[in-house]
């Protein structure tokens, strides 16, 4: 009989074991390091989307944050515009006011400042309302203008004076036509009058005296 002793195999096959033993722990560790280092990269990436998303939060907060404050300046920006279109409506409507104002003064004082400046230019010694430096001007350039200031007024003098929109009409009656050039120069150098027109004269005969007139009539717009 043959016997067979199986206690030293036995033995070995326990250091075999435990010789395998480790091996199977040290690939258990590789696995865990790995599987912290992906947790670690994802928590990273977490980490770096969360603070871009910060950034651009904040950056979208002040963007809207400046699009009110641009709201807000735009509609302050039309509120005056409103303000500003009332306002110059009412500085229209006082501006007509008072040019409406002046017009009638000038009505009221305009006919008689120029019947009074006819009563000068029909005075004896006197002469129209003009500027000194212009008058002297027309001496020196055309001497034939400037009234002749020893001219006998009470050989002309009127029978007619007509105003409609500051447009008037005279007529009267002169001893011969230089007469009726001298009131015409006169007429022309006033600074109450202006487009001071001549219009076709005829010959008439004084009833009393029974002396030869010219009947005169004269157009022009007068200025105050």
């Amino acid at each position: 009989m043959i016997r067979i002793n199986l206690l030293p195999q036995k033995k070995q096959f326990r250091r075999r074991g435990e010789a395998g033993a480790p091996a199977e722990v040290s690939g258990g560790g590789e696995s865990q390091v790995w599987l912290a280092f992906v947790l670690g990269a994802v928590l990273l990436e977490v980490i770096v989307l969360l603070f871009v998303y910060k950034t651009k939060q904040d950056q979208l907060t002040q963007v809207q944050k400046h699009n009110t404050e641009l709201t807000g300046n735009i509609d302050n920006i039309k509120r005056e515009i409103a303000q500003h279109a009332t306002i110059k409506a009412q500085l229209k409507e006082l501006r007509d006011r008072e040019e409406a104002i002046q017009k009638l003064q000038a009505a009221r004082t305009g006919p008689t400042a120029t019947m009074l400046e006819l009563s000068r230019i029909m005075t004896p010694g006197r002469g129209p309302t003009v500027d000194r430096d212009k008058l002297e001007q027309l001496k020196r350039d055309n001497p034939s203008s400037v009234p002749n200031g020893s001219w006998d007024t009470r050989r002309l003098w009127l029978s007619g004076y007509k105003e409609a929109d500051r447009s008037v009409k005279l007529s009267g009656f002169a001893r011969d036509g230089e007469d009726v050039s001298e009131f015409l120069r006169r007429l022309t150098l006033s600074d109450y009058f202006y487009e001071v027109k001549l219009l076709p004269a005829s010959k008439a005969v004084d009833a009393t005296t029974k002396l030869e007139l010219v009947k005169f009539e004269m157009s022009a717009k007068v200025r105050y």
